[in-house]
């Protein structure tokens, strides 16, 4: 029988102890796991969907409401901006291009956003079935968005007014399926996207034009801003947020403050904002490791105490396998191996649990999607929490091998 067998044979014989110390082990390592999970995806996530945004320009308010709300669509807009004084902006040397956002309706939870093809082509977005939106009352979903609402190319849907599932409808204006986009792990699969015109159409034009666009709509009136840069509007306008990429590194240095002290608009970057948010956050996410952590060196100290009061009885099994030839290291490597399986199994199930949980918990939270959170991500770190807890087991099991490693066969058998 070799020492493998041999070790696991033993583990196999003390159930309970063993049960004790893998669930300890398990339980350290799935909450290490799950931390690790969500701010892994959390950070890959938001550096993916703020990527080529240097600055956002709203209405003024909190500025990480303003990055949330415009860039990852989580919260609620600060407000709204008069279309000349955001078209100002854009003239500026330092500006390279601006995409503009109009939000303020959605469709069962959905966010639908007026905004230009550029915002398409921010993320890399391609379109899966029909084709991009040309016309005011068009829509291109996202394949979250799609899926979820079981709509395709050819559908017709009312909006309703806001952000939240129980909002009123708009019940003169019906919106219709052109296009759904591929999923591309962007803020582009949980969106409805229209040009600016059609979010004015249900909203304040309604009133003023109601003949025209009754009219247009049957006509399919081409929006004015359907490929690139700010549709044409009255002094009136609005949109909610502008997405600016600077020309130079000086954008940085000069826009922020010249927007924010001499205008009625708020400038907010992304790489500051998401930052300082990870900043908050990490407090708390650096309590639950800790904590974590503890539990992995309180199995640790089980896993020793077990094996150190559990060699006592085992001193004549030991001293037996010795007279029958088994050399000092033998019996050293022997009680090394339970620790090591202990731990590795510990380390196993809290990689399967880790992962169980952080699934759980997506699949319990209705924005999962939006977030872009899941249980089904392996990474790199893993490799290393199982290292961990390999070590652990090695650290607790090295004393009771140590004592192993002396034991002294004729002492034992002369006492028996």
């Amino acid at each position: 029988m070799n020492l493998i067998s041999l070790s696991w044979n033993y583990i196999k014989s003390k159930p309970l102890n063993t049960a004790l110390n893998i669930l300890l082990m398990s339980l350290g390592v799935a909450i290490i796991l799950v931390l690790i999970l969500l701010s892994t995806q959390l950070e890959e996530n938001l550096a993916k969907n703020k990527r080529g945004i240097d600055l956002v320009v709203g209405a003024k308010g909190s500025p990480l409401q303003l990055i949330l709300a415009n860039v990852y669509h989580i919260d609620f807009p600060t407000g709204n901006v008069k279309l000349d004084e955001a078209k100002s902006i854009t003239r500026n040397r330092l500006v390279k291009s601006a995409i503009p956002l109009a939000l303020g309706d959605n469709y069962r939870g959905f966010r639908i956003v007026g905004t230009n093809h550029d915002y398409v082509k921010l993320y890399e977005g391609t379109i899966k079935s029909g084709e991009i939106w040309k016309y005011n009352l068009d829509v291109v979903l996202g394949a979250n968005a799609a899926t979820r609402l079981e709509l395709k190319v050819g559908d017709e849907f009312f909006g309703a007014h806001g952000l939240s599932v129980a909002d009123l409808e708009h019940n003169e204006r019906s919106y219709h399926v052109i296009g759904v986009l591929e999923q591309n792990g962007s803020v582009l699969d949980n969106l409805i996207l229209t040009n600016i015109e059609s979010v004015w159409a249900v909203h304040d034009h309604e009133e003023e034009h109601e003949g025209e666009h009754e009219e247009g709509h049957e006509e399919k009136e081409l929006g004015s801003a359907f490929e690139t840069g700010f549709p044409e509007g009255d002094e009136d306008d609005e949109i909610t947020s502008m997405l600016i990429q600077y020309r130079s590194p000086m954008g940085a240095v000069q826009m922020p403050r010249m927007i924010n002290a001499n205008t009625n608009m708020q400038a907010a970057s992304p790489a500051f904002e998401t930052q300082r948010l990870f900043s908050l956050l990490g407090i708390g996410v650096d309590m639950l490791r800790s904590f974590a952590y503890i539990i992995i060196i309180i199995a640790g100290l089980s896993i020793f105490i077990s094996m150190y009061n559990a060699l006592k009885d085992r001193k004549y099994d030991l001293a037996i396998m010795r007279s029958l030839g088994a050399s000092r290291g033998k019996l050293f490597v022997h009680v090394i191996i339970e620790g090591v399986i202990i731990t590795t199994l510990g380390g196993i199930l809290g990689i399967i649990l880790g992962h169980g949980l952080m699934e759980a918990l997506a699949r319990s939270y209705e924005k999962s999607e939006e977030v872009g959170v899941s249980g089904l991500v392996f990474v790199n770190q893993e490799f290393y929490v199982l290292l961990i807890s390999l070590g652990v087991g090695l650290i607790a099991s090295l004393i009771p091998a140590l004592n192993a490693y002396k034991t002294d066969i004729s002492k034992v058998l002369a006492e028996e």
